[in-house]
């Protein structure tokens, strides 16, 4: 008598179901009991091989996309093994139900496996960048950024050659052969667009400037947030983004204001012609000890010109380290509040600007 085991139903017998049946379940199980105490191990052996390895990272980067891709392969290897039901064999568009199924499935497991590829590459980007910021290496920090970007675009575009090539059985040497004139055609039309590409190697290798320095580039000015393949995206003091092509970055003059040594201040005061010899020298005296100041480096003040706009003009610049604006604008505010205090006390008057 025949085991119900041996009954057929579309093509295939219902142990042959029970099998697929029991892989796609074993990978649930396997999944759930056994990954994190794998995890547990792989960490424990690197870190007594002396890496430093973030578990988070690992689990989010690394352990996921390998199990999904895992479970998908192996989902395709057990469900190839059965046969198509002939019910479902029609044909469409020149081909068969069959064949658009099993190129679906081959590309569903091609895309799982890089992804899994770009995962890595991420992780891997994790870990340098790490280390980097231990070691203080923002430009090292910025160029992984960069080369991750570039990576992880080519293996994309990889990923989708090996579709072409195993999903739906198209020759590689014909299609870039086509592509080939095609590229020629592209690339004189995309010539900004590689010269920018130029341009981002010329940044991370030359390093005028890395992400977090403040510069002005074409009237624009702000923190650098990203370095990109392309572009450089500029948080501006109005709190927008703006992306400055990286060919503009290089080839424009760009002042990179966290580089500086001393952040300066300077005021011109018109003396009124009713201010005497006294006045002014007491004035000057004045000046010189509120720039005595713990926040002042260097200090100048002289009388510039005797008669600039109907008055004595008296030059007066200062010069602190290179603190944070906030703190720059509050020492800016002490001193003018000070200097209003020496005239108030010298009694001296201020040339009025006459309005046309």
């Amino acid at each position: 008598m025949d085991s119900i085991f041996d009954k057929i139903i579309l093509d295939n017998s219902i142990w042959e179901y029970t099998v697929v049946a029991l892989v796609i379940l074993g990978t649930f199980v396997l999944k759930k009991f056994f990954s994190r105490p794998l995890v547990a191990t792989v960490v424990w052996l690197l870190q007594l091989m002396g890496r430093r390895v973030d578990r988070n990272a690992f689990i989010d980067l690394i352990l996921h996309p390998l199990e999904d891709f895992l479970m998908v392969f192996t989902w395709f290897i057990a469900i190839t093994t059965l046969n198509f039901p002939k019910v479902f064999q029609l044909n469409f568009y020149h081909t068969t139900t069959k064949v658009i199924i099993d190129r679906i499935a081959a590309t569903i497991v091609i895309i799982y496996f890089f992804r899994l590829l770009i995962r890595m590459i991420d992780y891997l980007a994790f870990v340098i960048s790490k280390n980097s910021e231990d070691d203080q290496g923002g430009g090292r920090h910025q160029l992984v950024i960069f080369f991750k970007d570039f990576l992880k675009a080519i293996v994309s575009i990889a990923g989708i050659f090996v579709i072409i090539k195993f999903a739906f059985r198209y020759q590689i040497s014909e299609l870039l052969t086509g592509l080939g004139i095609v590229g020629a055609a592209l690339a004189l039309s995309a010539r900004e667009s590689l010269e920018n590409l130029i341009a981002s190697f010329i940044i991370f290798f030359d390093k005028p400037f890395v992400v977090g320095d403040s510069v002005k580039v074409h009237q624009v000015t702000g923190a650098v947030e990203k370095i990109g393949l392309r572009s450089t995206r500029i948080r501006t003091t109005e709190k927008t983004i703006v992306s400055v092509p990286n060919k503009q970055m290089v080839d424009s003059i760009l002042d990179n204001l966290t580089l500086r040594i001393q952040r300066r201040a300077d005021l011109n005061l018109e003396l009124a012609t009713s201010t005497n010899r006294q006045q002014i020298d007491f004035f000057i005296k004045g000046m010189n000890e509120i720039l005595l100041h713990p926040g002042i480096e260097n200090r100048v003040v002289f009388l510039s010109d005797i008669i600039q706009h109907g008055g004595y003009l008296i030059h007066i610049e200062y010069y602190s380290a290179p603190i944070p604006v906030d703190e720059f604008n509050t020492l800016k505010q002490e001193i003018n509040l000070r200097i209003i205090q020496l005239l108030k006390k010298e009694e001296i008057q201020l040339v009025v600007p006459v309005k046309e």
